[in-house]
């Protein structure tokens, strides 16, 4: 049975999609760019604020589901640039302890809103 996951301290989406899906003891973040849940704005200024913002809507989406990073099993890290790598990995890594999860990182032509930075995050949790 799936479940769909929602959260104030999460930015709305933006499309026909839902923040999260729980499926069992599966947990599916849709990818997260770096809106504010508070303002409903997109954080501008640098690539890190950008990072740091996904990062915590991430948090706030496991947080909900009652997972945590330590639960997370793959990552999706999409960069308008691979410029961007060493930035984004050094804010991501700060968020994991040890037996990462597995990951790709892929620059992409385009993201939703001309951001820099998108992530989506499955998580498992027996």
């Amino acid at each position: 049975m799936k479940s769909i996951v929602y959260t104030q301290n999460a930015p709305n989406p933006i499309g026909p999609y839902s923040q999260a899906v729980k499926a069992g003891n599966m947990l599916f973040i849709s990818g997260q760019i770096a809106i504010d849940p508070v303002t409903n704005e997109l954080v501008r200024g640098d690539v890190k604020s950008e990072a740091i913002q996904v990062m915590r809507n991430i948090s706030a989406l496991l947080e909900e589901s009652d997972f945590t990073f330590a639960d997370v099993v793959k990552t999706s890290i999409f960069l308008s640039s691979m410029d961007h790598f060493a930035i984004v990995n050094e804010i991501y890594g700060s968020y994991f302890q040890a037996n990462f999860p597995a990951r790709e990182t892929i620059a992409v032509l385009g993201l939703p809103k001309n951001v820099n930075v998108e992530i989506s995050i499955t998580a498992y949790r027996a």
